[in-house]
């Protein structure tokens, strides 16, 4: 069996899509599962951008350096080369849906759709607060990390 591939996908790709991928591949190691991993935005402002300063700080705070992590945007091309599409939250869905191919086998869901009793919750944005916004983040994409590891096993 080849390993899962999975694409985290949020608008800019430098705070919740490279959280989720960090905390996912951190929680795969730790599981004993080797995955196929990338991050994503569905706009195209931050493509060739380290994620943002906090984004890493959080991620350093939790023992994984996503220093070397760079933006990009979600093609169509990625239907194909990933297994599993997570999004972050609706309106990115929407925008992943959009891009698309017609005639894609991917898995596309949300991420927090994965956790039960979070179902329909959207991954908090940290963009426009403090530093404190990215723990909350990071608490999120962990549990729905926790939970796509569940799904893949």
């Amino acid at each position: 069996m080849s390993a899962p591939s999975v694409l985290f996908v949020c608008l800019g790709n430098i705070c919740r899509s490279p959280l989720a991928e960090a905390a996912f591949c951190d929680a795969a190691e730790r599981a004993g599962l080797a995955a196929v991993t990338d991050s994503a935005g569905t706009a195209d402002y931050h493509v060739g951008e380290p994620p943002d300063p906090r984004t890493v700080a959080e991620a350093q705070r939790h023992g994984i350096d996503i220093t070397q992590y760079r933006g990009r945007q979600l093609e169509p091309a990625d239907f194909e080369r990933f297994a599993w599409i997570v999004g972050m939250d609706h309106a990115n869905m929407a925008n992943i849906e959009r891009i698309r191919p017609a005639d894609s086998a991917a898995n596309v869901v949300m991420l927090l759709d994965l956790v039960a009793g979070r179902e329909g919750q959207e991954v908090a944005d940290p963009w426009y607060g403090e530093q404190d916004g990215f723990a909350v983040t990071w608490s999120d994409v962990s549990a729905g990390a926790a939970a796509l590891i569940e799904r893949l096993r």
